[in-house]
């Protein structure tokens, strides 16, 4: 038996026979052509027939996965669509007198190498749908059939990389699972297998070798790991992994479309945390309430040097809300600081991080920074119910001069003309003790509340949540713990306000009947906790 190990993508277990995907290559050459005017409408032909395609795959991966992930393909008609793209394919066509293939091949390198640069970059990131682009216009070109995956039996999936437009016709029928030798956890590829529940391993390297085409496999979703030609017992073990999964995941699905009621007709919301928009979909198949907290600092951490933009913002809030519908969406300001650290963005070194610059503290700083951001959330906000919140409030100050940033980025979005919701709501979260005993008076000033039970619970307690020799020690149910949520919870509801909790102590089966006995009007967890959450709720009398 041969274990490979690899980054975990989609959780699940797959037992099957090994196939490679044999995609259709096609060398492109150099090619000097005569008539450069006939080259350019056979590529234009050739482009309009690909955005035709694209367009139909966006209406068939709607209906089986969502709008959200069906954007992928909207994004991929836009770059066939740029402008910038046209011209420079036509450039190298006339300038060049170089075959359609050749010149197409070209600039899909160059945008990906980012020589072709634009203030909306939408090549950044997604290097894999300008691969998938430029290979869906060479197939059309060369009038070749589409590649296929031919076998009569399910099989396991394995490849080099997939492509978006591969992974959203994958049957679920015949592909019990796929595995790659390359690839992130956070592409449009892995997203997809999340959406589509095929258990799947990528990043595998080159010790997925061809050699293994055609041996029995297990794809073992849940630890990132493959077994190559399995023993009895390891086939053994993971058949019951795999069987016991299968019954858990029936189960919870039942409880789809049911309200989060108890036996005694007490209700409460439950809604989903989410970090990327690659979370938005697991949010809808969850059947959530909405999305109790987007956590949008992972946007600053996972771009690099560069502080991401307005529009790049803008147009992951806009996803959600549009996702969402009448959903909820509450964006938490970026909560950096402390161990979320982001390389744009510079606090300097600090002695005690989880107790210095962080969250609002940061946004305050870099107003600048803090206003862009307001300002993407704001002109998402009249796609769907977006509401904004604030992190790591300790004084009333905090919330008046982020309010203040808050009016000054809505009275520059009222000069440039550019709608946004005047009256979107305003929450702050309550993650400290001096957040507990201020409460009652920031009721009478925001909107909303929630309670971040992970740093609310290492002030209270003096201890840092990160120290393994404290874990004897560290007791997220401790009673003053408790008894500050209780009264939370009070202060905020005699102003008529509601709270939800949205940290790790949601999802906390143990403590649910006692958020529900104390008036807590929403827990907020991760999207594959809902269901499990919401059958506790059901089961309270």
């Amino acid at each position: 038996m041969i274990t490979l190990t690899g980054k975990k993508v989609s959780e699940g277990i797959a037992v099957g026979k090994l196939s490679f995907y044999k995609r259709d290559a096609r060398e492109v050459r150099r090619i000097y052509v005569k008539d450069v005017e006939k080259e350019i409408q056979r590529f234009l032909k050739a482009r309009q027939k690909a955005v035709t395609e694209l367009k139909m795959l966006y209406d068939t991966a709607a209906k089986e996965v969502g709008d959200a992930n069906a954007a992928i393909f909207e994004m991929q008609q836009m770059i066939l669509e740029d402008q910038e793209f046209v011209d420079s394919v036509n450039s190298i066509i006339v300038e060049e007198k170089l075959n359609a293939e050749y010149a197409i091949q070209m600039v899909a390198e160059k945008y990906i190498t980012g020589e072709i640069s634009k203030e909306i970059n939408l090549a950044q990131g997604h290097e894999i749908d300008v691969k998938d682009v430029a290979s869906r216009v060479l197939r059309i070109l060369s009038r070749s059939w589409k590649d296929k995956m031919l076998m009569d039996e399910p099989f396991i999936l394995a490849a080099g990389e997939l492509y978006p437009s591969e992974a959203v016709q994958l049957d679920k029928s015949k592909v019990l699972g796929f595995v790659t030798r390359y690839g992130t956890i956070n592409s449009h590829t892995a997203v997809l297998a999340r959406t589509k529940g095929i258990p799947s391993v990528i990043g595998l390297g080159e010790a997925l070798k061809k050699d293994y085409d055609g041996k029995t496999i297990i794809v073992d979703g849940y630890e990132g790991k493959i077994y190559i030609e399995p023993d009895y017992t390891t086939l053994t073990k993971m058949k019951q992994k795999q069987d016991a999964n299968v019954t858990q995941v029936k189960s919870l699905e039942r409880l789809k479309g049911k309200e989060n009621v108890t036996q005694s007709g007490q209700k409460i919301d439950v809604c989903a945390n989410i970090g990327s928009r690659e979370d938005i979909e697991s949010v809808i198949r969850s059947d959530a309430g909405g999305i109790g907290l987007f956590r949008s600092e992972f946007l600053y951490m996972e771009n690099g040097v560069k502080l991401p933009t307005e529009e790049q913002q803008f147009q992951v809030y806009k996803l959600a809300a549009e996702s969402m519908g009448i959903k909820k969406v509450v964006i938490r300001t970026a909560d950096l600081g402390g161990e979320k650290r982001a390389d744009c963005l510079d606090v300097g070194k600090e002695m005690n991080p989880s107790m210095g610059m962080r969250g609002i503290r940061i946004s305050l700083e870099k107003e600048e920074v803090f206003k862009t951001q307001l300002r993407a959330i704001l002109r998402a906000s009249v796609y769907g119910n977006i509401s904004i919140m604030f992190p790591m409030i300790t004084a009333m100050e905090e919330v008046t001069k982020a309010r203040i940033i808050l009016e000054a980025a809505k009275r520059e979005l009222k000069a440039e003309k550019t709608p946004f919701d005047p009256e979107i709501a305003v929450g702050v979260m309550i993650e400290t003790p001096a957040a507990v005993m201020i409460s009652g008076e920031l009721a009478r000033e925001v909107d909303f509340f929630s309670i971040g039970t992970n740093d609310l619970t290492q002030f209270t307690l003096g201890m840092d949540r990160q120290n393994a020799k404290l874990g004897k020690y560290y007791n997220t149910r401790h009673s003053a713990l408790l008894k500050m949520i209780r009264i939370i919870a009070n202060n905020v509801h005699l102003e008529g306000k509601k709270i939800s909790i949205c940290g790790d102590l949601a999802a906390d089966l143990d403590l649910t009947e006692f958020f529900i006995q104390i008036g807590i009007d929403e827990l907020s967890v991760a999207p594959n906790q809902v269901l499990a959450l919401r059958k506790k709720i059901r089961e309270i009398q």
